[in-house]
């Protein structure tokens, strides 16, 4: 999670950071930060599955694990059912990151996994790690988008 931390801090103004590691060596796959300015699709979840598949192609999903700093939205915990990406762990909850004015789809990670249950089973969906330390970074970028809000308020 430190890692996923570690991408959040490339954008501190949506400290939304994700990395993909490979379950049993721990090694890291993939890397992302939230780049929505560039594209409304760039989550740090997309980001971190975009350059897992440059890197490794689009296989061994089920082989890895990805940490986020916040909570999966509907649209990137999708993806990781489409990816079939069983092991996903999160810090700070949809509802913590609502509270820092950034909106969201009032989904859970959970809810989306069991609409996709027909094709979709998770081996892992665990949240509130470190979430201490990330509800922080976001109640931080919240007073940075509040002091200079010359950027439009959007989700992640």
């Amino acid at each position: 999670m430190w890692l996923a931390v570690e991408q959040a801090r490339r954008n501190p103004r949506w400290p939304f950071g994700a990395v993909i590691v490979h379950t049993r060596t721990g090694e890291v796959l993939g890397r992302g930060v939230n780049t929505g300015d560039d594209s409304p699709l760039l989550h740090g979840e997309v980001v971190a599955m975009n350059d897992y598949v440059r890197r490794q192609g689009n296989q061994g999903w089920a082989d890895t694990t990805l940490y986020t700093t916040g909570e999966p939205c509907s649209m990137c915990m999708s993806a990781m059912a489409w990816a079939n990406l069983r092991r996903v762990v999160w810090a700070s909850s949809i509802d913590e990151i609502r509270r820092t004015d950034i909106i969201q789809i009032d989904l859970t990670a959970h809810q989306v996994a069991a609409s996709a249950r027909s094709f979709y089973t998770p081996e892992l969906l665990l949240g509130g790690v470190l979430a201490d330390h990330t509800n922080h970074l976001f109640r931080e970028a919240q007073r940075l988008r509040e002091r200079f809000p010359d950027e439009r308020r959007r989700e992640r």
